[in-house]
């Protein structure tokens, strides 16, 4: 038999053993529950989404403004009048605050910053308005990057990756970003947001949607969801509103070419399909500036005094076709003229990180005037919008680039 000694030896060995377990145990439940506790609270990245999915277009054979629709309720939709779309597409259904946005440029190429309300003045279809609502850049941004994943633009994802951290270090912390990338079919990333790191995480998914077998470039067609799904709605943003659009120009959706009418739907026809003017219509109704990124060269003859100088008229015109510029490029500049903001040509600039600069640094100095349109600017359809320098003399050489128009849609 054992001494007590011994015995009492044993026990304490025992009781050590167990007491070590005891230790060993917790530490890794707590080492598990601080596991746990850091996958909870990092958000989940939301699942990409097919924009187009499950959707058609019908035309109001009325007004003849584009519905998109859920394909189940497209015959019912047909014969309807215009009237704000199902499915999440609802616009606002009133007329309201119509808002422009303005980039102030001294003569010496630099952002006019510190204007006030009253260094401007504004009028809409030639009548004067006063303006109603006035923000120098403090109100957040909502930014879409919207993405060419088509086999013709084929960018590295570093490439991108770097770019979106130049883009972002020039943006408030406050400022929304969303990423849509589209080859034959646009897919949502990321939805409105301000964590940088989301953003990151959705660039990295367009390696894999490259993956995916997608044929064509579905351009114009993607730009129009990107602005019906994340700018409009019950939770519709205000406020400064900008597409950044990086492609080579090469769509495969619209069947664009030098007749001006191909930008239109036919009259006597039911085109229950998109076209140019639909895209236009959409982005002016709800004001989002366009500043698109062509990867393609700058085409001989199309420098910024020329399109400056061809501001007020379609570029789509037989003198355009004489000076041998390619058929995509002319509309992306189009769509510029016609919506507001920007083109620029990456390989002219150098590199995607120093043009997104660019563009952050615009829209971080731009200056937002609302107004509310009188009852001959507020009927349905097309209407002018004109920004001035209420001082000229003050701001001698200085220039202002402003959205030429806004459209009013009859459901509004």
């Amino acid at each position: 038999m054992p001494s007590h000694r011994e015995a009492r030896l044993r026990l304490s060995s025992i009781a050590q053993t167990v007491a070590f377990s005891l230790i060993l145990v917790t530490a890794l439940l707590a080492l598990q529950g601080r596991a746990q506790q850091q996958a909870t609270s990092a958000p989940k990245p939301p699942r990409p989404q097919q924009l187009d999915k499950d959707i058609e277009y019908v035309r109001d054979p009325e007004t003849g403004e584009l519905r998109a629709v859920p394909k189940r309720s497209a015959s019912s939709a047909a014969p309807a009048p215009a009237g704000p779309p199902g499915g999440g597409f609802a616009i606002r259904s009133r007329v309201s605050l119509v808002e422009i946005s303005c980039s102030a440029i001294a003569a010496t190429g630099e952002p006019l910053r510190n204007l006030t309300r009253e260094d401007f003045q504004l009028s809409a279809d030639g009548a004067p308005h006063p303006v109603s609502h006035f923000d120098s850049s403090t109100e957040p941004a909502h930014i879409a990057l919207v993405l060419d994943a088509s086999p013709s633009e084929f960018h590295s994802l570093d490439e991108m990756k770097s770019a979106a951290r130049a883009f972002t270090s020039e943006l408030s912390p406050r400022d929304e970003v969303a990423v849509v990338a589209f080859a034959g079919h646009p897919h949502q990333l990321l939805p409105f947001s301000t964590d940088r790191k989301q953003l990151e995480t959705a660039l990295g998914r367009i390696q894999l949607l490259r993956a995916v077998e997608e044929t064509g470039s579905n351009i114009y067609g993607s730009v129009y969801l990107t602005a019906r799904r994340l700018f409009t709605g019950p939770h519709a943003p205000t406020g400064r509103k900008a597409i950044v659009l990086l492609t080579d120009g090469q769509d495969s959706g619209l069947s664009l070419n030098w007749n001006p009418a191909s930008m239109f739907p036919p009259k006597n026809e039911k085109a229950n399909y998109l076209t140019f003017e639909d895209v236009v219509r959409e982005l002016a109704t709800v004001g989002i500036e366009i500043f698109v990124i062509s990867t393609e060269n700058r085409p001989k003859g199309v420098t910024d005094a020329w399109l400056a100088a061809h501001s007020k008229a379609t570029l789509i015109s037989d003198a355009t076709h004489a000076m041998e510029i390619p058929t995509y490029t002319v509309f992306l500049a189009e769509f510029v003229r016609r919506v507001g903001g920007q083109l620029y040509f990456l390989r002219e600039i150098g590199s995607l990180s120093d043009v997104y600069r660019r563009i952050a640094i615009a829209l971080r100095t731009e200056y937002t005037l609302g107004f509310y349109p009188s009852a001959a600017a507020s009927a349905r359809g097309w209407h002018s919008v004109d920004v001035q320098f209420a001082g000229p003399k003050a701001q001698a050489g200085a220039r202002l680039d402003c959205r030429p128009s806004y459209y009013i849609p009859a459901s509004q």
